[in-house]
């Protein structure tokens, strides 16, 4: 992307078009970026840094955009080592630059790193701001969104929120992709837990006047900004985002596939408005997550495996147990030859989720699905898409 978002801010982050998995464990096809922006004022502040990964062309990013001019703050938002990694080394580059952060930024920065940062660290709280001369940076603390020292800033002429994770996506800009699928995705995987929190965020946004909204990763949002707010609004308040039925299957040698498949198909004709079909056994989990998320039902389809249910099919309701899955109606079908049990695991992998409305008829398939299966199915499905 071009470098220049204002006359006196700038881009310096790099897209990573050669990783595989994010974070360990989120395959990210089209990559990731990695931002970082710089003010340029009177004073000079960068604004967080980037994973280790990209150090040498962030650098000389940072270089071009200073043009002979030396930082004088390091605004640090977020201590991730996808933003944080290169916080030493900028201040062993620029000795006499000042480090911003809140209380909980420190304490984090001694663990990561062994440089002292005591003579040279600015402490904000809550409301503190920052003059750089025509540009004054504001801060709002935004603990649990989704580490405990987040901040975001508020740039208070240009109207600019610097919002650390908030409002970020998956893949690289040099990539065209629709914002919603990956922001979802990554919402739901990274942030999802801490709803309560966004909300409280989204709460303190809504007394700023704000034109653009810079995250750590993804596009740069400039238009339309009550789009991505709404939307922020509705995963983190946990209600579904669409009407639509995502069947999540475990099969082992294919005749709980085919069943699920099979009641994907009652489900549309009994009037389901979307059905999504997902393998757990290859499909991208994380994925899978964002589609429990993203509509108001879940029809879970289990093959029975040493007395419980097939293993992904657990991994799969772990995931969403530590996401803070709730508010959805969950419909059980079940494999067995000879002592079917998944139901029963599902059933105990389900509780302490919030407001689940689990559907009473309970599907048992012996082995593969008969014609004799299907007045349950017809009834499950009944049950699933009730008003």
């Amino acid at each position: 992307m071009e470098n220049k978002i204002t006359d006196s801010v700038l881009y310096i982050g790099v897209d990573d078009t050669d990783i595989d998995l994010f974070e360990s464990q989120y395959v990210v096809p089209n990559g990731v970026s990695y931002n970082s922006y710089v003010i340029l004022d009177e004073k000079v502040a960068v604004m967080d840094t980037v994973d280790a990964r990209a150090r040498d062309p962030w650098l000389s990013n940072l270089e071009q955009a200073l043009n002979g001019r030396t930082p004088d703050y390091l605004v640090v938002s977020h201590m991730e080592p996808d933003h944080s990694a290169n916080i030493q080394a900028l201040a062993e580059k620029y000795p006499e630059m000042k480090v911003v952060g809140n209380a909980k930024t420190f304490q984090m920065m001694g663990q990561f790193f062994t440089l002292d940062f005591s003579g040279r660290s600015v402490v904000v709280k809550e409301g503190d701001e920052l003059s750089l001369g025509s540009h004054t940076l504001q801060f709002v603390m935004a603990p649990m969104v989704h580490w405990p020292e987040v901040m975001v800033a508020y740039e208070k002429s240009e109207k600019i929120l610097f919002s650390a994770d908030g409002f970020g996506k998956f893949g690289a800009l040099s990539v065209q992709e629709d914002w919603d699928c990956e922001a979802r995705r990554y919402y739901f995987n990274i942030v999802g837990k801490y709803g309560a929190q966004v909300q409280a965020l989204l709460k303190k946004a809504a007394g700023l006047d704000i034109r653009m909204i810079c995250p750590l990763h993804g596009p740069i949002l400039k238009e339309n900004l009550g789009h991505y707010l709404e939307k922020y609004s509705i995963w983190s308040s946990y209600q579904p985002e669409d009407q639509g039925v995502l069947v999540a299957y475990a099969s082992i040698h294919g005749h709980t596939a085919q069943a699920a498949k099979e009641m994907a198909e009652i489900l549309e004709k009994n009037g389901a408005k979307k059905v999504v079909l997902c393998d757990l056994t290859r499909d991208d989990m994380a994925e899978a997550v964002e589609d429990a998320f993203r509509y108001n039902a879940l029809l879970l389809a289990g093959a029975t495996y040493n007395g419980e249910v097939f293993p992904c099919m657990h991994a799969f309701l772990h995931h969403l147990k530590g996401k803070n899955f709730q508010n959805r109606r969950i419909g059980l079908m079940e494999n067995g030859t000879w002592a079917p049990m998944a139901a029963k695991a599902m059933k105990a992998d389900l509780e302490g989720m919030k407001n689940l409305q689990i559907c009473e008829t309970v599907v048992t398939l012996r082995s593969a699905m008969k014609e004799s299966d299907r007045p349950a199915m017809e009834q499950l499905a009944r049950e699933l898409l009730a008003e």
